[in-house]
């Protein structure tokens, strides 16, 4: 490897943020069009950045790595927010009996119709907040086929809720729509 290939000692963490944290924030803000949820978001590339930075060995490829890492980043946080409310919301106790009835009232229904193959690897991840690759292992899968699960397990569930509560895709791939009501849901009556 030629030595002007190594990176110098400037390329910190703190170095990267003087570098790259506004054009960072204006590619995340793009896409979210929110002041504090693209703080956040861009908090999680700088500490992914900072965990990372040891890999990071040609000069030439530093703003492609760091833009590679957002993007990666700001494509989970979107994927998680395509399910109609934050999975932080979802507790273990999936009582049918609810007062209101929600979108939270149908997860469990909906993912329990989900065919076994994605049934197993959505709980673990969405509902017990495992990452993929202890999914993958917990499964005796592999890391690719664990992701490729969750995704269709997730796809299976968006259309679920599509097809259970009326549910439709907005131009951003979001699911929007008004819950309805328990006597008019088709999984929970």
């Amino acid at each position: 490897m030629k030595k002007d290939t190594i990176l110098p000692t400037p390329f910190t963490s703190e170095f990267l943020w003087e570098s790259y944290s506004q054009d960072l924030k204006r590619y995340v803000f793009s896409q979210i069009k929110d002041e504090d949820t693209t703080n956040d978001v861009l908090q999680e590339i700088f500490i992914k950045i900072h965990l990372n930075i040891d890999a990071l060995q040609k000069k030439e490829s530093v703003k492609s790595w760091v833009f590679t890492i957002a993007h990666n980043t700001l494509m989970n946080f979107l994927n998680k927010k395509s399910v109609p409310f934050a999975i932080g919301e979802v507790t273990d106790d999936f009582s049918t009996e609810e007062e209101v009835h929600s979108a939270k009232s149908c997860l469990l229904p909906l993912i329990k119709n989900l065919p076994d193959k994605y049934r197993e690897p959505l709980l673990l991840s969405e509902i017990k907040g495992k990452k993929q690759a202890e999914v993958a292992d917990l499964l005796g899968i592999s890391l690719s086929g664990a992701k490729s699960r969750i995704q269709r397990g997730r796809k299976l569930l968006q259309q679920g809720f599509m097809d259970c509560c009326h549910y439709k895709l907005n131009e951003d791939g979001f699911l929007v729509g008004e819950h309805q009501d328990k006597a008019d849901c088709k999984m929970c009556k």
